[in-house]
């Protein structure tokens, strides 16, 4: 595997890619270089310290004990959803919030993202917000993060994502007080969004797609045939239980849930009421 790559993409943006890590990482205000240069200086080790600890994360949260930053963070963003998880369902939002707080250590900034592939880590100074598009299904697809607001992450999971799901979510979109929070929780909720035996819906053992897979044999999503309308309402409800759930015990701040052509939302999605938004960054993040 090549060595970690870092490369500006403008005048702004910072790239950083190693192996499965491909991260965007941007900051305004008045240390906005620096911010950058030290998340590069935190990129190197991230994956070679999961990669130690790797099959520890992918056991059941009972066994595990790591010891390695993000590793930690993984952990502790599992620890309070009562249900089967483990530390992986973390991972691409626990390495934003890593990333991210490495660049903002005594910066003067205005505010600051790393986007993980779609799973978004924000700091806001007093009076700041983010836009992040998240979708394409217009304002539904849209989340606005202010800084009178306690939630900053945003992550997005379903069964056509880079990794693998046990529902048949087209995407679930979470926002919650942190990234690897709102990565677990978006895993699980599009877990949830399923119609069980349905016949239309293929699964395979995860297993089989990747045999060091930390679902092991749990079936998981690899298509899914048209559905009827009710049939949508039914798993969009399922998962809008779940979500809900989560929101009673503050775990997150709101989900969007999307299926086929029909979308459920949960809590007070902070959707920007506006028809246009400014300063395009790359395909899955805007800020205002």
């Amino acid at each position: 595997m090549q060595g970690p790559l870092a490369r500006m993409l403008d005048a702004r943006r910072l790239h950083l890619q190693h192996g499965p890590i491909d991260l965007i990482v941007e900051a305004f205000g008045p240390d906005w270089h620096r911010a950058l240069t030290q998340a590069e200086a935190r990129f190197p080790t991230v994956l070679t310290g999961l990669v130690a600890e790797l099959d520890l994360l992918r056991a059941p949260l009972r066994l595990v004990r790591p010891t390695g930053p993000v590793a930690v963070r993984m952990t502790a963003a599992v620890a309070p959803f009562r249900q089967f998880v483990t530390p992986m369902a973390a991972v691409a939002g626990a390495v934003a919030d890593e990333v991210l707080a490495a660049m903002i250590t005594g910066c003067r900034l205005d505010k600051a993202y790393v986007n993980n592939g779609g799973d978004v880590a924000v700091w806001l100074a007093e009076g700041q917000e983010l836009i992040a598009a998240v979708s394409d299904r217009g304002d539904a697809g849209r989340v606005r993060l202010r800084a009178d607001l306690a939630a900053r992450g945003i992550a997005t999971s379903g069964w056509r994502g880079r990794s693998h799901s046990l529902g048949i979510a087209d995407a679930v979109t979470v926002v919650a007080r942190d990234a690897a929070v709102a990565d677990v929780a978006a895993t699980l909720i599009a877990n949830a969004v399923d119609l069980p035996g349905h016949p239309l819906v293929a699964r395979v053992p995860a297993s089989d797609m990747s045999p060091d897979s930390d679902l092991g044999a749990r079936l998981v999503t690899v298509d899914v045939g048209p559905l009827d309308t009710a049939e949508i309402q039914a798993a969009l409800a399922a998962g809008q239980k779940a979500a809900a759930a989560m929101l009673g015990d503050g775990l997150i701040a709101a989900a969007a849930l999307f299926l086929a052509d029909q979308t459920a939302l949960v809590g007070a999605f902070p959707t920007p009421q506006i028809s246009h938004i400014s300063g395009e960054h790359d395909a899955r993040f805007q800020t205002a």
